[in-house]
């Protein structure tokens, strides 16, 4: 395999079918924007496969960069290259500079669990990469990165040299791009459940069994944040998951932390990592509840600050609507019900509801209350979670932290 740190040769377009795009449908490409619709392409190879490359040209005939297609999906084209660069050089390139930067940013004494390649943010479309301590976990969801797979996984051993590398890939876009789910190990000597380091606190993963890859690493910033108010305050951890919040409340000095998760494995592991990192789980409750429930049904007037870190309510475009009904009744519960004077971060993971649209709920949800309602802090995203100035649907994460009085 060439050396990844290696400039990369010109390559002719000739070698690869050219995918031609209609009239004045070009600018988004020439403005470095990864995905290509059906409608926005004119002509198609008859010798281009599903999920092959493909030279992408304008319909002057300008040479615009490299995508992989597949004609199933409306969502045709994404591309990994944009100009003269070889498109299989262009993958090691930018693995290898997606690895570069996390390790610029990131101490592994304090910090082993971090993103290595997040999707169109690191130019690898399709393609997801979390490190825990010496193991990858693999997420792909598109056929072009699929068949592109082996190359990956060849030049991410060669950077990183892990033990093991396990792939992920069950996430239901794979289905609209024709694939199936695929999880097991790719590389390396088995392994079970691990412990990992963030921000100096340990907490246990659990690969193969846990949601995601393990933990939700983009949230690593807003628990940090959290830790910075928590000292004397009674917290309310919502949607609790493995605890990660609680953790860091309970070294931020507060004063008791509730944490409630429909799940009780998940709640089970929470109170493993509380005590796994010294602190007397005596002083905490871990609630195996339904949040809507508890918030209705529950006195939660005493918490200083609730959490509420929801899974993602709109999976798909139609879900809009359902999930704005959901993220409206769960925020006026919770401004409703904070301590006056309280706080209360709320979260978005959904992709298809932006953040213009998340202010707008929260913003109907508060006025319901009739409590007075402050934006302190909007998310912060943390440095393993790059997103491609040139694409910001890549932004999938939301957070706002709200002061409450009455």
């Amino acid at each position: 395999m060439p050396n990844v740190n290696q400039p990369t040769q010109r390559t002719q377009t000739t070698l690869f079918p050219a995918l031609r795009l209609r009239v004045n449908r070009d600018k988004s490409v020439r403005n470095r924007h990864p995905w290509i619709f059906s409608g926005a392409i004119a002509d198609w190879p008859n010798c281009l496969e599903a999920g092959g490359l493909a030279a992408v040209v304008a319909d002057n005939g300008d040479h615009l960069g490299y995508a992989y297609v597949n004609r199933r999906c409306s969502l045709a084209a994404r591309m990994v290259s944009f100009g003269d660069t070889e498109p299989h050089a262009a993958i090691r390139e930018h693995l290898a500079r997606a690895v570069a930067l996390r390790h610029r940013h990131f101490n592994p004494d304090q910090t082993n669990a971090v993103r290595l390649v997040n999707s169109e943010g690191d130019n690898l479309p399709g393609l997801i990469v979390d490190q825990y301590a010496d193991v990858l976990v693999v997420q792909i969801s598109t056929l072009g990165m699929e068949r592109l797979k082996p190359l990956v996984l060849e030049t991410l051993v060669e950077l990183v040299k892990p033990r093991a590398v396990y792939e992920k890939s069950d996430v239901a876009a794979r289905y609209e791009e024709g694939l199936t789910d695929v999880v097991g190990l790719l590389h390396g000597r088995d392994f079970g459940p691990l412990i990992v380091t963030e921000n100096g606190l340990r907490f246990h993963v659990d690969i193969k069994r846990g949601q995601k890859t393990g933990l939700f690493l983009d949230q690593r910033d807003m628990r940090a944040l959290l830790e910075t108010l928590s000292a004397g305050r009674r917290i309310l951890n919502g949607f609790a998951y493995t605890g990660g919040f609680s953790v860091y409340a309970r070294r931020g000095g507060a004063r008791q932390v509730v944490s409630v998760d429909s799940s009780d494995g998940a709640l089970k592991l929470a109170q493993a990592n509380v005590s796994l990192n010294g602190f007397s789980t005596a002083l905490d409750d871990f609630i195996e509840a339904d949040m809507f429930a508890y918030l209705r049904t529950t006195d939660t007037g005493a918490f200083d600050v609730i959490i509420l870190d929801p899974p993602a309510f709109a999976r798909k475009k139609e879900d809009v609507l359902r999930a704005g009904r959901a993220y409206k009744d769960l925020n006026r519960l919770a401004i409703a019900n904070v301590a006056p004077g309280g706080l209360v971060l709320t979260c978005s993971c959904s992709h298809f509801v932006d953040e213009k649209l998340f202010g707008q709920i929260v913003f109907q949800a508060a006025g319901e209350t009739g409590r007075q309602v402050r934006v302190l802090h909007r998310h912060r995203q943390a440095f393993d979670h790059p997103v491609s100035i040139f694409h910001p649907e890549g932004s999938y994460l939301k957070s706002l932290l709200l002061s409450v009085d009455d």
